[in-house]
């Protein structure tokens, strides 16, 4: 799997508060929260480490897809993940999109460039 990947030796909560502001000055917004750790212990019983996916969606990027090509909706919302590592640290990471959007039509790829900007710029503003 190709990802951009960002380790921060901060703690997981100040890592996850900080991603909604950070996605935001790069225009995405967020959709969805999901956590997973929770999640699995609600539903199955089971212990993982903490572990949230933050669905983030930049409307005008997403639209400019969407017109181009009707099913690229099934990579939308750009998910981006904050996990504890085994070593205490968090990891940042999202899907890159030149590897995803752009692999299967070539039209798609200037928005696919721009949106791996804007994540990588992301990953960057996160301390």
């Amino acid at each position: 799997m190709t990802e951009l990947k960002k380790t921060l030796p901060g703690d997981f909560d100040s890592v996850a508060l900080q991603l909604p502001e950070a996605l935001r000055k790069e225009g995405f917004g967020v959709l969805t929260e999901i956590d997973i750790q929770k999640t699995l212990r609600e539903k199955i019983g089971a212990e993982m480490p903490r572990y949230k996916i933050f669905g983030a969606c930049n409307p005008s990027l997403a639209h400019r897809a969407l017109l181009r090509d009707m099913d690229v909706g099934i990579m939308l919302p750009c998910n981006v993940v904050v996990r504890q590592a085994e070593d205490g640290r968090t990891v940042v990471l999202a899907i890159d999109p030149m590897a995803t959007l752009a692999a299967g039509d070539a039209a798609l790829r200037p928005i696919a460039e721009d949106v791996r900007a804007r994540l990588t710029r992301v990953l960057e503003h996160l301390s």
